[in-house]
C-alpha cells in the first residue's frame, strides 16, 4: 500500500506543481486585459472570463513593441521615453539597473551567467554553486587581486541569493551549463545527471 500511494504521489506532486505555476503565470498575464477599457474586454462581448486571453495580449504587445522599435522612428521614441525617465530621480535608478540586467540576460552579450562556478560559501570546508556575473570596473580597480562577481542562488527558489566579489583562484570553473546548474539548485540536488561533468578549470587554494 505504501509503494503504491508514494508512486500516485510522484505522479501527481509534479503534475500539480506545474500546473500551480501555469495557472500563476496565466493569472498574472490576465491582469494586463484590465489595462483595456470595460467595452473591449472579453466579458463585455463573450459574458464569460476566458483565461489565457491575457497571454495573447501580452505576447502581442510585447511583438508589436519589438516590431515598432525596430525601425529608426521607434528608436528615436524609445530614447526620448529613457530620456524622460532619466530625470526623474528614484525612477531613473531603478530603471537603468533593471534595464542593464535585463540587456545582460536577454541580448546575449557579456558573460553575465555563461559559467557556473563552484565557490567556498557560507564557510570555507564548502562549496556552492554560483552564476558567474560582471564585476563593476571601479570595485575591481580597488581589489588587490583578480576577482569574478559570483550570484550565489538560493534553493528551492533560484530568483533570490547573494551576489559577491571572490578570487578567481578560489573558484572551480564547472564544465555544465546554466540549465543544469539551475535543475540542481530548484530540486536541491535530488535531480541530477548520471554523468560525469568534466571539471573546466580547478584553480582553488
Amino acid at each position: 500500500m505504501k509503494r503504491y500511494f508514494i508512486t500516485g504521489l510522484l505522479i501527481w506532486v509534479p503534475l500539480g506543481i506545474t500546473l500551480w505555476v501555469l495557472n500563476l503565470i496565466i493569472g498574472s498575464m490576465d491582469q494586463t486585459l484590465l489595462l483595456l477599457p470595460h467595452a473591449w474586454r472579453p466579458e463585455a462581448w463573450l459574458g464569460m472570463h476566458l483565461p489565457g486571453l491575457g497571454v495573447v495580449l501580452t505576447l502581442a504587445v510585447i511583438l508589436l513593441t519589438g516590431l515598432v522599435t525596430a525601425n529608426i522612428i521607434g528608436q528615436r521614441l524609445l530614447l526620448f521615453w529613457e530620456s524622460l525617465l532619466g530625470r526623474i530621480p528614484v525612477v531613473k535608478s531603478i530603471y537603468y539597473s533593471v534595464k542593464q540586467v535585463s540587456d545582460t540576460l536577454f541580448s546575449g552579450s557579456g558573460e553575465a551567467f555563461r559559467k557556473v562556478l563552484l565557490v567556498r560559501y557560507p564557510h570555507p570546508d564548502a562549496w556552492s554553486l554560483a552564476f558567474q556575473t560582471n564585476i563593476p570596473g571601479d570595485v575591481a580597480g580597488s581589489l588587490d587581486a583578480e576577482y569574478v562577481g559570483v550570484f550565489i542562488p538560493t534553493t528551492p527558489s533560484p530568483v533570490n541569493g547573494f551576489y559577491f566579489f571572490v578570487k578567481k583562484t578560489d573558484t572551480i570553473e564547472l564544465g555544465i551549463s546554466v540549465d543544469v546548474a539551475l535543475k540542481y539548485i530548484v530540486s536541491m540536488g535530488v535531480v541530477s545527471s548520471p554523468d560525469k561533468h568534466p571539471l573546466v578549470n580547478h584553480s582553488s587554494t
